[in-house]
């Protein structure tokens, strides 16, 4: 089957992926119940969520905030260092930011009514095109092209496009928009399509084995009539991941207590707790690990410090982290001194603490490495 005879089969293409949808929807706790309308705070929600990080992660974490937050006026209110710890282990921590300054617009400015166009909800904090049409299209049923990575997979496969991605993006945009009808076309379910088309590529259209036999768009399907579908999409050769090292400071109190401290509000991990760390710079190619007076010149307090055995190894979306942790005890001092602007956790409250993962990487590596210290008396 050509390009140009699966074009000319968009209108069954539709019909047969709604129907299909209607037999085999996921039920996910974003998605409005048969006959409702969605909310499209939830709506918005799931989707700044579901960014870069899957269905099943997710999850939990809408279920922690929609029932902190049940509306967007409760998150708005919220304190940002609560949304940011609410929101710790989920990754990508700028989206938290951009949530709780989105939540904040609507809120203040929109009487806490989301705009049901892609243009206007793209002035908002922290929405994008993919995530402007999705909430259009789920949310208000407007005409909306929703491509996430599942919709190009299926949408490469259908039109059996060649082109590598991420060259092949914006192609693969308007191949899935040709999919819908022009407008204006109000009986069309735009939102149930966009879902369809997601759906399809999660549990069917899947990336290594295509279960192309329970498709129902297989006849339609230039890839498969081709034999290419589990080929496709291509991808260009990804870049290797730089490597950077540094350091991280394991700073306990007698009475079983670890420093830590908050990063400054913009760049990575950006307004989050941290067991303070330095340097993160890029490592030489026969670099054998960090400098221990560069790494020291950088702890939070003069202490007798030591470097404890083996490094912390963490991959973010562009680099692999590694830190040498390095470990000290104060010695018996009044309980509100700290150095300003840092706080100490108990040992018991880190996991509620709201730290990235990076940094529950960090702790776990220091706890197994030393035995805590018991809690001082009188102190």
């Amino acid at each position: 089957m050509s390009l140009e005879a699966s074009l000319n089969r968009r209108p069954e293409i539709a019909e047969g992926l709604l129907a299909w949808y209607d037999r085999h929807a996921r039920v996910l706790p974003w998605r409005a119940h048969p006959g409702a309308w969605p909310d499209p705070y939830r709506v918005w929600l799931s989707e700044i969520m579901l960014q870069q990080t899957t269905v099943a992660s997710v999850i939990s974490y809408f279920d922690t905030f929609t029932r902190r937050w049940p509306d967007v006026h409760a998150l708005a209110a919220a304190p940002p260092e609560e949304v940011l710890a609410a929101w710790a282990g989920l990754g990508y921590y700028a989206r938290a930011r951009n949530l709780h300054a989105c939540a904040r617009a609507v809120s203040r400015d929109r009487a806490g009514q989301f705009p049901r166009q892609e243009a206007a909800l793209r002035h908002l904090p922290g929405i994008g095109p993919y995530t402007a049409a999705a909430i259009a299209a789920i949310a208000f049923g407007e005409r909306a092209s929703v491509v996430d990575g599942n919709v190009e997979r299926v949408t490469a496969r259908l039109f059996a496009l060649e082109t590598p991605l991420p060259t092949a993006k914006a192609a693969l945009r308007a191949l899935a928009e040709s999919l819908l009808p022009p407008a204006p076309a109000p009986a069309f379910r735009y939102g149930d399509f966009a879902q369809a088309m997601m759906d399809l590529g999660a549990t069917v259209c899947v990336p290594r084995r295509p279960r192309c036999a329970l498709c129902p768009l297989q006849e339609a399907c230039a890839a498969r009539a081709a034999g290419l579908a589990k080929d496709l999409p291509r991808q260009a050769p990804k870049k290797a991941r730089p490597t950077r090292r540094g350091a991280a400071f394991w700073l306990t109190r007698p009475d079983g207590a670890v420093l830590l401290r908050r990063r400054a509000e913009k760049g990575l991990l950006g307004g989050m707790l941290e067991v303070p760390s330095a340097g993160w710079q890029a490592a030489l190619p026969d670099d054998g690990g960090g400098d221990p007076a560069t790494d020291l010149a950088a702890a939070p307090v003069p202490a007798d410090w030591i470097a404890l055995p083996g490094v912390v190894r963490h991959t973010f979306t562009h680099f692999h982290l590694e830190l040498v942790v390095w470990a000290a005890e104060l010695e018996p001092r009044p309980r509100n001194e700290r150095p300003s602007g840092e706080k100490w956790v108990r040992f018991e409250e880190l996991r509620e603490a709201g730290l990235p993962s990076v940094m529950h990487k960090v702790a776990r590596h220091a706890l197994n490495h030393l035995a805590p210290s018991p809690p001082a008396s009188g102190k």
